[in-house]
């Protein structure tokens, strides 16, 4: 991609995105959802986050799902990232953040919150630069890892 606004380097190996720019805006295409995005910092982020987890841990593109509707408190919310498992059930969920916000109590609670109504075993809470994650059980999360990728 030329010509895009510099993005700042993740703690995720190196990825090819395919982009274009549409007025002011630079978009990336999103193989999994089909779609041309505005490439956010946040979304950058994600695109990592989605790409790390499909070459180096296994997952299949098509147990994951880019902002699940989750409805909290009556209110519809999306989570950004959603692993499934083989019955389609939520295994993973992660919240994505820009790299110049920090993860921090606010955003496992965000997490927590989505999680009371998707149960998933799993969370993980990124900025691309510092990754956490926790494991539910019997309604408590315990930390597994808080790292660089690399």
């Amino acid at each position: 991609m030329n010509d895009r606004p510099k993005q700042p380097k993740l703690n995720f190996p190196a990825i090819r995105l395919q982009g274009r720019r549409e007025g002011d805006r630079t978009l990336v295409w999103d193989p999994r959802r089909a779609m041309w995005l505005v490439l956010t910092p946040e979304e950058w982020v994600r695109q990592h986050l989605v790409a790390y987890l499909i070459s180096h841990c296994g997952v299949l593109p098509e147990r994951l799902v880019m902002e699940y509707p989750v409805e909290v408190n009556g209110q519809p919310q999306r989570a950004d990232v959603v692993v499934v498992d083989g019955a389609l059930k939520p295994l993973v969920v992660a919240e994505c953040k820009a790299p110049d916000i920090t993860i921090d109590e606010q955003t496992l609670s965000q997490a927590v919150r989505y999680n009371a109504i998707l149960c998933a075993r799993y969370l993980v809470l990124t900025n691309g630069l510092r990754h956490y994650c926790y494991e539910q059980t019997d309604g408590s999360y315990r930390p597994l890892a808080a790292f660089p990728m690399l």
